[in-house]
């Protein structure tokens, strides 16, 4: 890569090198780089490199714990309890009409109940609270939501219910809205292939497939081009 740096870029060799592996052989590679030529392999990258290619390659060298879209993901499932799967049933409903006595049953929202409730359980729980929410106040917790919150309060508790009911529809979603339409939004494009690209991508890719009648890969070839539309594909991977 140094060659690379000195005598122009190979920006398909970079495509190759990096998208083909894992963000622990990367990190690897960056140090190896480091002892080799003394030199920070992402500020290389990001002197060489331009535009949304270097974003999505400069995007895929942080590790995942400094990343965003790693940390909005911790945020919503990393500290949760419950991880085993098992769910209280008592406590679900407790939780349920603990969010309906801070919500609806009151005139104004106890805010934080609803955030403690839906950002420190699992989602299995959550499962649970909803249905049982339900039953007490005859409509759904989005509903509730969107009639007690407003702004980017309900925006964020609307998305942690969604991705409790499920999260690749989530995810697949976020990746449609990023291309459809004229233009792109790229940085919701990057943040989402780069942050699942080795979580659960595939899954993802098999729903979105189900919800929009066409592949992720094919409706990437048609919203971008060049190094950077390469080096998405190359981290999509084939179609399901």
């Amino acid at each position: 890569m140094r060659k690379q740096t000195l005598r122009g870029t190979n920006e398909q060799a970079i495509t190759d090198m990096l998208t083909k592996r894992s963000n622990a052989q990367r990190q690897q590679i960056s140090k190896s780089f480091k002892a080799q030529f003394s030199k920070d392999l992402t500020e290389t990258l990001k002197s060489e490199l331009s535009g949304k290619f270097e974003r999505l390659i400069v995007a895929l060298m942080y590790p995942p714990y400094r990343y965003e879209a790693k940390e909005l993901h911790d945020a919503m499932k990393g500290s949760r309890d419950d991880v085993s799967g098992f769910v209280d049933p008592e406590l679900a409903l407790q939780d349920a009409q603990d969010l309906y006595a801070a919500g609806e049953k009151i005139h104004g929202t106890d805010e934080m109940k609803f955030i403690t409730i839906l950002c420190t359980r699992s989602a299995t729980h959550l499962m649970r609270v909803f249905e049982e929410y339900e039953k007490i106040a005859n409509k759904s917790i989005e509903d509730s939501i969107k009639s007690e919150t407003h702004g980017s309060l309900e925006e964020a508790m609307l998305t942690v219910v969604k991705c409790t009911h499920n999260l690749h529809s989530y995810f697949a979603e976020r990746l449609h809205y990023a291309m459809k339409g004229p233009g792109t939004r790229d940085g919701t494009l990057i943040r989402n292939i780069v942050s699942r690209s080795e979580i659960d991508l595939n899954l993802i890719k098999g729903e979105f497939k189900k919800m929009y009648g066409k592949t992720l890969s094919s409706m990437i070839m048609d919203d971008t081009s060049g190094d950077y539309k390469n080096a998405l594909l190359s981290l999509v991977g084939s179609d399901p």
